[in-house]
Protein backbone atom coordinates (compact mmCIF):
# COMPACT_ATOMS: atom_id res chain seq x y z
CA UNK A 1 0.00 0.00 0.00
CA UNK A 2 0.94 3.85 -0.73
CA UNK A 3 -0.21 7.22 0.42
CA UNK A 4 1.36 10.65 -0.30
CA UNK A 5 1.06 13.78 2.06
CA UNK A 6 2.60 17.12 3.06
CA UNK A 7 4.84 16.44 6.16
CA UNK A 8 7.16 18.36 8.98
CA UNK A 9 9.96 16.16 10.14
CA UNK A 10 9.54 16.19 14.13
CA UNK A 11 12.39 13.68 14.67
CA UNK A 12 14.48 11.05 13.50
CA UNK A 13 16.91 8.63 14.97
CA UNK A 14 19.27 6.29 13.76
CA UNK A 15 18.42 2.55 12.39
CA UNK A 16 21.01 0.22 11.38
CA UNK A 17 24.65 1.40 10.06
CA UNK A 18 23.42 3.61 7.12
CA UNK A 19 19.17 4.12 7.68
CA UNK A 20 17.21 6.35 9.86
CA UNK A 21 13.55 6.20 11.08
CA UNK A 22 11.86 9.47 10.81
CA UNK A 23 9.24 10.72 12.88
CA UNK A 24 6.52 13.07 10.88
CA UNK A 25 3.45 15.16 11.39
CA UNK A 26 1.54 15.01 8.35
CA UNK A 27 -2.10 16.43 6.98
CA UNK A 28 -4.05 13.72 6.34
CA UNK A 29 -2.15 10.66 8.16
CA UNK A 30 -1.06 12.35 11.28
CA UNK A 31 2.16 11.74 13.53
CA UNK A 32 3.44 8.39 11.68
CA UNK A 33 6.77 7.18 11.26
CA UNK A 34 8.77 5.75 8.54
CA UNK A 35 11.89 4.36 7.48
CA UNK A 36 14.23 6.11 5.30
CA UNK A 37 17.10 4.02 3.50
CA UNK A 38 20.21 5.74 3.74
CA UNK A 39 18.66 8.47 5.52
CA UNK A 40 22.09 8.74 7.74
CA UNK A 41 24.06 9.87 4.47
CA UNK A 42 25.21 13.28 3.55
CA UNK A 43 22.84 13.29 1.01
CA UNK A 44 19.68 12.94 3.05
CA UNK A 45 21.28 14.99 6.06
CA UNK A 46 20.14 18.44 4.91
CA UNK A 47 16.11 17.50 4.41
CA UNK A 48 16.01 15.09 7.27
CA UNK A 49 16.42 18.44 10.16
CA UNK A 50 13.09 18.76 12.25
CA UNK A 51 11.13 21.78 11.19
CA UNK A 52 11.89 21.16 8.00
CA UNK A 53 8.23 20.30 5.25
CA UNK A 54 8.88 17.21 2.94
CA UNK A 55 6.69 15.79 0.02
CA UNK A 56 6.47 12.32 1.70
CA UNK A 57 5.73 8.86 -0.04
CA UNK A 58 4.82 6.13 2.45
CA UNK A 59 4.99 2.66 1.58
CA UNK A 60 4.41 -0.57 3.22
CA UNK A 61 3.48 -4.33 2.11
CA UNK A 62 0.98 -3.83 5.35
CA UNK A 63 -0.99 -0.34 6.93
CA UNK A 64 0.54 -2.07 9.86
CA UNK A 65 4.10 -2.18 8.93
CA UNK A 66 6.66 0.62 9.70
CA UNK A 67 7.06 0.95 5.70
CA UNK A 68 9.68 3.45 4.03
CA UNK A 69 9.64 7.22 3.36
CA UNK A 70 10.56 9.03 -0.18
CA UNK A 71 10.82 12.29 1.17
CA UNK A 72 11.65 15.34 -1.09
CA UNK A 73 12.18 18.86 0.65
CA UNK A 74 9.54 22.08 0.24
CA UNK A 75 10.74 24.08 3.00
CA UNK A 76 13.62 24.40 4.84
CA UNK A 77 13.84 25.80 8.34
CA UNK A 78 16.21 24.10 10.30
CA UNK A 79 19.13 26.59 9.99
CA UNK A 80 17.16 29.45 10.72
CA UNK A 81 15.74 27.54 14.18
CA UNK A 82 18.60 26.76 15.34
CA UNK A 83 20.32 30.14 15.11
CA UNK A 84 16.92 32.06 16.49
CA UNK A 85 16.75 30.86 20.36
CA UNK A 86 12.96 31.91 20.56
CA UNK A 87 11.89 29.82 17.26
CA UNK A 88 13.93 26.92 18.37
CA UNK A 89 12.56 26.20 21.54
CA UNK A 90 8.68 27.28 20.44
CA UNK A 91 9.41 23.91 17.65
CA UNK A 92 10.79 21.57 20.19
CA UNK A 93 8.13 22.42 22.50
CA UNK A 94 5.57 22.07 19.45
CA UNK A 95 6.91 18.69 18.68
CA UNK A 96 6.95 17.86 22.26
CA UNK A 97 3.24 18.37 22.52
CA UNK A 98 2.28 16.58 19.29
CA UNK A 99 4.33 13.14 20.21
CA UNK A 100 1.37 13.05 22.74
CA UNK A 101 -0.80 12.32 20.05
CA UNK A 102 -1.77 8.65 19.14
CA UNK A 103 0.15 7.57 15.97
CA UNK A 104 -1.56 7.26 12.97
CA UNK A 105 -4.27 9.35 13.72
CA UNK A 106 -4.92 12.31 11.50
CA UNK A 107 -5.20 16.06 13.30
CA UNK A 108 -5.04 18.49 10.44
CA UNK A 109 -5.50 21.29 12.52
CA UNK A 110 -2.63 20.47 14.62
CA UNK A 111 -0.76 20.00 11.44
CA UNK A 112 -1.91 23.94 10.07
CA UNK A 113 -0.47 24.95 13.85
CA UNK A 114 2.68 23.67 13.33
CA UNK A 115 3.49 24.94 10.12
CA UNK A 116 2.05 28.53 11.24
CA UNK A 117 4.72 28.37 14.73
CA UNK A 118 7.33 27.09 12.10
CA UNK A 119 6.88 30.21 10.08
CA UNK A 120 6.39 32.41 12.86
CA UNK A 121 9.05 35.63 13.42
CA UNK A 122 11.50 35.35 16.38
CA UNK A 123 9.31 37.28 18.83
CA UNK A 124 8.92 35.69 22.30
CA UNK A 125 5.34 37.16 23.19
CA UNK A 126 4.20 35.89 19.60
CA UNK A 127 5.45 32.27 19.40
CA UNK A 128 4.34 31.54 22.82
CA UNK A 129 1.00 32.86 22.49
CA UNK A 130 0.78 30.81 19.09
CA UNK A 131 1.78 27.60 21.13
CA UNK A 132 -0.49 28.09 23.97
CA UNK A 133 -3.31 28.58 20.74
CA UNK A 134 -1.64 25.18 20.04
CA UNK A 135 -2.21 23.57 23.46
CA UNK A 136 -5.67 24.20 23.68
CA UNK A 137 -6.10 22.80 20.38
CA UNK A 138 -4.61 19.78 21.46
CA UNK A 139 -6.45 19.80 24.90
CA UNK A 140 -9.90 20.11 22.29
CA UNK A 141 -8.37 17.09 19.61
CA UNK A 142 -7.89 14.52 22.97
CA UNK A 143 -11.43 15.27 24.13
CA UNK A 144 -10.64 17.46 26.82
CA UNK A 145 -11.13 21.40 25.26
CA UNK A 146 -12.09 24.32 27.51
CA UNK A 147 -15.33 26.22 26.83
CA UNK A 148 -14.32 29.55 26.34
CA UNK A 149 -17.24 31.02 24.46
CA UNK A 150 -19.62 32.14 27.23
CA UNK A 151 -19.61 32.31 31.33
CA UNK A 152 -20.56 29.45 33.23
CA UNK A 153 -22.88 30.95 35.43
CA UNK A 154 -24.61 32.92 32.42
CA UNK A 155 -25.04 36.45 31.72
CA UNK A 156 -21.86 37.97 32.39
CA UNK A 157 -19.58 38.79 29.04
CA UNK A 158 -17.00 40.01 30.70
CA UNK A 159 -15.59 36.93 30.49
CA UNK A 160 -12.11 36.92 33.20
CA UNK A 161 -11.75 33.32 34.44
CA UNK A 162 -12.06 29.92 33.80
CA UNK A 163 -13.10 26.95 36.45
CA UNK A 164 -10.81 24.73 36.62
CA UNK A 165 -13.28 22.30 37.84
CA UNK A 166 -15.30 22.32 35.05
CA UNK A 167 -13.11 24.05 32.09
CA UNK A 168 -15.64 26.40 31.42
CA UNK A 169 -14.98 30.38 31.03
CA UNK A 170 -16.53 32.86 34.54
CA UNK A 171 -17.38 36.43 33.91
CA UNK A 172 -15.68 39.38 35.95
CA UNK A 173 -18.95 40.11 38.23
CA UNK A 174 -20.01 36.15 38.77
CA UNK A 175 -16.27 35.72 39.33
CA UNK A 176 -14.90 38.08 41.63
CA UNK A 177 -16.18 35.96 44.97
CA UNK A 178 -14.11 32.92 43.53
CA UNK A 179 -11.27 34.59 41.96
CA UNK A 180 -8.40 32.76 44.53
CA UNK A 181 -9.87 29.64 43.17
CA UNK A 182 -9.81 30.67 39.60
CA UNK A 183 -7.76 30.24 36.61
CA UNK A 184 -7.05 33.50 34.58
CA UNK A 185 -8.35 34.00 30.73
CA UNK A 186 -5.99 36.17 28.99
CA UNK A 187 -8.01 38.45 26.30
CA UNK A 188 -5.28 37.11 23.48
CA UNK A 189 -7.65 33.82 24.00
CA UNK A 190 -10.77 35.84 23.05
CA UNK A 191 -10.17 36.82 19.86
CA UNK A 192 -8.28 35.68 16.84
CA UNK A 193 -4.33 36.53 16.49
CA UNK A 194 -3.93 39.84 16.43
CA UNK A 195 -1.04 41.32 14.54
CA UNK A 196 0.32 42.89 17.74
CA UNK A 197 1.63 40.36 20.53
CA UNK A 198 0.12 40.09 23.72
CA UNK A 199 2.12 40.91 26.55
CA UNK A 200 4.68 38.35 28.77
CA UNK A 201 2.22 38.18 32.14
CA UNK A 202 -0.83 37.53 29.59
CA UNK A 203 1.13 34.77 28.11
CA UNK A 204 2.28 33.55 31.56
CA UNK A 205 -1.03 33.71 32.67
CA UNK A 206 -2.09 31.39 29.23
CA UNK A 207 0.71 29.01 30.05
CA UNK A 208 -0.83 28.71 33.48
CA UNK A 209 -4.38 27.69 31.94
CA UNK A 210 -3.38 25.15 29.37
CA UNK A 211 -0.14 24.08 31.81
CA UNK A 212 -3.19 23.21 34.48
CA UNK A 213 -5.55 21.36 32.06
CA UNK A 214 -2.71 19.43 30.48
CA UNK A 215 -1.47 18.27 33.98
CA UNK A 216 -4.47 16.74 34.52
CA UNK A 217 -5.98 14.88 31.26
CA UNK A 218 -2.72 14.27 29.31
CA UNK A 219 0.84 14.48 31.56
CA UNK A 220 -0.34 13.64 34.60
CA UNK A 221 -2.16 10.54 33.61
CA UNK A 222 0.72 9.18 31.66
CA UNK A 223 3.00 10.11 34.41
CA UNK A 224 5.02 12.59 32.05
CA UNK A 225 6.18 16.42 32.83
CA UNK A 226 6.17 19.35 30.17
CA UNK A 227 9.13 19.87 27.93
CA UNK A 228 12.23 21.22 28.87
CA UNK A 229 11.69 23.54 26.36
CA UNK A 230 8.51 24.69 27.40
CA UNK A 231 10.14 25.54 30.69
CA UNK A 232 12.83 27.54 28.78
CA UNK A 233 10.09 29.47 27.16
CA UNK A 234 8.46 29.87 30.80
CA UNK A 235 11.69 31.27 32.33
CA UNK A 236 12.10 33.91 29.74
CA UNK A 237 8.90 35.65 29.52
CA UNK A 238 9.25 35.78 33.72
CA UNK A 239 12.60 37.15 32.34
CA UNK A 240 10.70 40.13 30.66
CA UNK A 241 8.01 40.38 33.28
CA UNK A 242 10.80 41.16 35.32
CA UNK A 243 12.16 43.77 33.24
CA UNK A 244 9.25 45.90 32.85
CA UNK A 245 8.48 45.81 36.28
CA UNK A 246 12.20 47.37 36.72
CA UNK A 247 13.47 44.20 38.36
Amino acid sequence: MQWTDDGIILGTRRHGETSAIVELMTRAHGRHLGLVRGGRSRRHRPTLQPGNSVAAVWRARLHDHLGTYALELTKARAARLIEQPVSLHVAQAAAALLRLLPERDPHADLFDGLSAILDLPDELTLATSMLVRLELKLLDELGFGLDLESCAAGGDDDLLYVSPKSGRAVGRTAGEPYRERLLLLPGFLLAAPAAEPPGAQDVLDGFELTGFFMARHVHGPRGLAPSEARGTLEAMLRREVAIAAGG
